[in-house]
């Protein structure tokens, strides 16, 4: 059974975040508004509400589930270490529409799919997602659509898609931006563009003191 609450009203969107939170705790999804678009999260150390995410979503895990922290200091504990050009990116984009690639610390104990050491990360600008991380810790949150399908930017969408396969969904209105967020892989040598999407690529090579197109796509050599 679902339950979608309206978080445009403020009684509305206390008791959703409430039953959010309750919900993450209890290990059952949620989809919540980000800054981009609409996501399905999860409690990232519960491997298995990581894995009822893989299968709402129709994805395999070869497609790890990302993770969205509440502050920039949740990061210390997740990473094997912050470089400078880590903390320069963070510094610029976050909380906003940048994901970054990073090996994790390898002491954590949790699954996410083939991650192959690394997680991808983004702390998002939104009030309504920033208050459930910030009271349930770190989510796996992948965006709220069936794999293949649109991505969700209103909370109407995201229902459609997974149904009662979410236990909550708090309505945030559309999507600001109805953009995927862009990602940027610090794993290699240099900073690899995955994907561009909601920072703009300029903006970000700007901010590593390189020229847009030195910033290297996933393929480059």
């Amino acid at each position: 059974m679902r339950t979608v609450f309206d978080c445009g009203r403020a009684d509305s969107r206390t008791a959703g975040i409430e039953a959010a939170v309750q919900a993450v705790k209890a290990g059952r999804l949620v989809v919540m508004p980000t800054d981009t678009v609409y996501g399905i999260g999860c409690d990232a150390f519960d491997s298995h509400a990581v894995g009822s995410l893989l299968e709402a979503k129709g994805r395999g895990r070869e497609m790890p589930v990302p993770v969205l922290v509440g502050s920039w200091s949740t990061i210390d504990g997740l990473v094997y270490s912050v470089s400078p050009i880590m903390r320069s990116l963070i510094e610029a984009f976050w909380p906003g529409g940048l994901s970054l690639v990073v090996e994790h610390a390898p002491s954590l104990s949790w699954d996410l799919g083939y991650t192959r050491g690394t997680v991808m990360l983004r702390m998002p600008l939104h009030p309504v997602a920033l208050e459930v991380l910030g009271e349930v810790g770190p989510m796996g949150v992948s965006s709220a659509n069936r794999s293949g399908q649109p991505a969700a930017t209103t909370a109407a969408d995201a229902e459609e898609q997974l149904g009662d396969a979410v236990s909550v969904y708090l309505d945030g209105g559309a999507s600001p931006r109805g953009e995927a967020s862009t990602i940027v892989d610090l794993t290699g040598g240099r900073p690899r563009l995955l994907r561009a999407g909601a920072v703009r690529v300029e903006e970000v090579a700007e901010v590593l003191g390189m020229k847009p197109g030195e910033l290297a796509p996933a393929d480059a050599p």
